[in-house]
């Protein structure tokens, strides 16, 4: 089965099983009989339509994520039934971080009220009401959703992906053409085939340092997994940041951004699913630019380290809550900007807690249902402070059992770390920045060394030999 038909299969899964297990069909029959034809009944025009004009049409209309549009009342009706399930079963709106546990940026979620509405409406038979009472739907940006960019980047030809056969993880390097250096406050990205796209990663390197890498195998860009800013001889190099399915571009918080070197290259690495039929993927990323240097360096600490390669990933078949766990110790006084996980399949649970220097405790993130399917970064709605001395613990749980509707294995496989959607990884991720330029310096050379020291133990085991020959396989013949 190829990843996209895989993904496809799971999300569908977990849905009839939260409907099955949530909502007994006589619920809603019983609900009808007592409310048909009720005076008092909500409607679609008065009671219904607010709520997902408000809630679900940015994504459920024409030319967007969702696979169907809810925006007339025969499309909603259609799926009324489905509609009430995954609303009271708070799988829709998607929001996986638990509200409370931190506060972001644009949190999704219908209230209490909200959802007895559509439970009530369906159980009337759902009426229609008096269409001229609509609400007017709400007007959205078409194309770019951070306006114009002042810089737009396409891949210089597409790439050909296989109907199946595994993941593929491939770069492309599209110059900027930039004649000075450029702070970046935000990247949009945008897939030609967003079924065939699952993440992206925005990198630079010195212009033409990669040009012999690129279409050296006769097809468009290079294979492989390539954490620019460690490869020698490409400085200056360095990130800009990523996109993920269901993520949300955003601006990047005043004062901050990104540094983009004059004349560098944009590398832009792509997991890649097969879809069950060739596709042709050409990307487009646009950059915006800030009108001023960045106030602070950003930091991207991530627990535990190497997208989980340091906790030596192993789940057994059949565990439920295999669990691995990572520290990070605050050095200097931060700020905490933004959060986001990363995990395959099998991942379930993800929970970042800080304990700051007085014992008090800080709640970072909590994921109870992790779904591969939709990963977002999470903006705190005030970067959150974090003194010296404060200790950040990550716990990352894992399910391998038949049980988890979402496990490609089965019956269940034993799972160990890897680049492959069926292999798992665990992270969580932050953005940060010192309170003071100066405390910069320390953070930089404490990263380095950290970098070295866990390169040299998986070096010792072996670990770091694997881990290459399978970042430089993905995606050949040899991985299938």
């Amino acid at each position: 089965m190829n990843g996209h038909s895989l993904r496809t299969l799971m999300s569908v899964t977990a849905l009839a099983v939260v409907a099955a297990v949530t909502h007994p069909e006589s619920r809603w029959a019983s609900a009808a009989s007592e409310q048909r034809g009720s005076k008092n009944a909500p409607t679609f025009a008065d009671a219904v339509a607010p709520i997902l004009y408000e809630n679900c049409v940015s994504c459920h209309r024409a030319g967007e994520a969702a696979p169907f549009p809810l925006v007339t009342y025969d499309e909603v009706v259609k799926r009324a039934k489905l509609i009430a399930e995954v609303t009271e079963s708070k799988y829709m709106p998607p929001w996986h971080a638990e509200h409370g546990y931190g506060q972001f940026v644009g949190e999704r979620g219908l209230t209490p009220q909200q959802i007895t509405i559509i439970g009530d409406w369906l159980g009337a038979g759902m009426p229609r009401g008096d269409l001229r009472r609509l609400p007017t739907l709400p007007s959205f940006t078409d194309g770019w959703q951070l306006g114009t960019p002042d810089v737009i980047l396409e891949m210089p030809a597409a790439f050909e992906v296989p109907a199946d056969g595994p993941d593929i993880y491939r770069n492309f390097v599209l110059p900027t053409g930039l004649t000075e250096d450029t702070w970046i406050r935000a990247v949009e990205f945008r897939p030609a085939v967003r079924k065939v796209v699952h993440h992206a990663l925005f990198q630079f390197a010195r212009g033409g340092a990669l040009a012999k890498s690129d279409g050296a195998d006769g097809r468009p860009g290079f294979r492989g997994l390539t954490p620019i800013p460690f490869f020698p001889g490409l400085a200056p190099a360095g990130e800009l940041g990523g996109w993920t399915v269901g993520a949300t571009p955003r601006f990047l918080p005043p004062g901050l951004a990104r540094l983009l070197p004059k004349g560098s290259d944009l590398v832009l690495q792509l997991h890649l699913h097969p879809t069950g039929k060739v596709e042709r993927e050409r990307s487009v990323v646009g950059l915006y630019f800030a009108d001023r240097p960045s106030e602070r360096r950003i930091m991207t600490p991530a627990v535990p380290g190497l997208f989980g390669l340091l906790a030596k990933i192993d789940i057994p078949p059949g565990e439920k809550a295999y669990t691995i766990t990572g520290r990070y110790n605050v050095l200097v006084d931060m700020h905490a900007i933004s959060v986001d996980a990363h995990a395959h399949y099998l991942g379930k649970e993800m929970k970042a807690t800080a304990t700051l220097p007085d014992g008090g405790t800080i709640p970072l993130l909590w994921i109870r249902d992790w779904d591969f399917n939709w990963q977002d970064r999470y903006i705190y709605r005030e970067p959150v402070a974090l003194p010296k001395g404060t200790r950040i613990d990550v716990t990352i749980t894992y399910d391998n059992s038949s049980d988890n509707p979402r496990n490609p294995h089965q019956p269940p496989q034993r799972v160990t770390w890897g680049v492959q959607s069926t292999e798992e990884m665990g992270v969580v991720r932050f953005e940060m920045v010192a309170d003071r330029v100066e405390d910069e310096a320390v953070l930089q050379q404490a990263g380095a060394a950290a970098v070295k020291a866990a390169l040299a133990q998986l070096a010792k085991d072996g670990t770091l030999k694997r881990y290459l020959e399978q970042s430089q396989r993905v995606g050949t013949d040899k991985d299938k």
